[in-house]
């Protein structure tokens, strides 16, 4: 009983969906990453949290 050898689609296949996932989790460490820095530093001020004079 062996393994039958995969077809050249599916190597192309497997190829472009990593591809594909690499792009996807990049993107989400970007807007991770500009979340961080945007709430550490401050910027982020709901409306509500505002002191009225």
């Amino acid at each position: 009983m062996s393994f039958r050898v995969d077809h050249e689609i599916h190597k192309r296949r497997l190829g472009r969906n990593v591809g594909v996932a690499l792009v996807l989790v990049s993107f989400i460490a970007i807007v991770f990453g500009l979340t961080v820095v945007k709430v550490t530093r401050g910027d982020y001020e709901p409306e509500n949290a505002r002191i009225v004079n």
